[in-house]
């Protein structure tokens, strides 16, 4: 009789997600102390490597894990400055999207998009970090917009761009 537990047991009993972001930084501790002051990050865990880099380190926003370390080129750990941008926005909803991009901005990341309302209802927009992470920050609609009132509504935002 196997003693494995289920993946979604051990994730409920340890305050992880199935699904957690990994970010690499050049200056791992510092992206900490940035993501504290930025989106109030609770630092749950750190591991120095022998050379003072962060091998590993989790921390808390908004009640989801994120788990960072630091770059490590010489086994093929690279940040996103390494390759010049992200691809990877990581999503987070708060009651004030202004506020917390403001306050994003004074801890020193970089407004993307300004925070606006958006066609699909939410009032939304882009930072990056210092470490080359792109976060959008987005206060949802309430009441949501159904996918039909979403679609009409970005087709007529489209048309606006034309």
């Amino acid at each position: 009789m196997s003693t494995k537990k289920p993946v979604v047991e051990i994730a409920a009993e340890t305050g992880m997600s199935l699904v957690t972001p990994h970010l690499t930084c050049e200056g791992a501790a510092d992206a900490i102390a940035f993501y504290t002051a930025a989106f109030g990050a609770e630092e749950i865990f750190r591991m120095p490597g022998p050379d003072g880099r962060l091998l590993h380190a989790s921390i808390r926003i908004n009640g989801a894990v994120i788990m960072l370390n630091d770059a490590y080129p010489e086994m093929g750990g690279h940040s996103p400055k390494h390759y010049g941008g992200t691809s990877v926005t990581i999503h987070l909803m708060v009651d004030d999207a202004d506020a917390v991009a403001a306050q994003a901005v004074k801890a020193g990341a970089a407004t993307v998009m300004p925070v606006a309302d958006q066609f699909w209802g939410d009032r939304y927009g882009i930072v990056q970090d210092p470490f080359g992470h792109h976060w959008s920050i987005a206060t949802p609609a309430w009441p949501p917009r159904t996918f039909d009132e979403m679609r009409a509504a970005a087709e007529a935002a489209m048309q606006q761009q034309q």
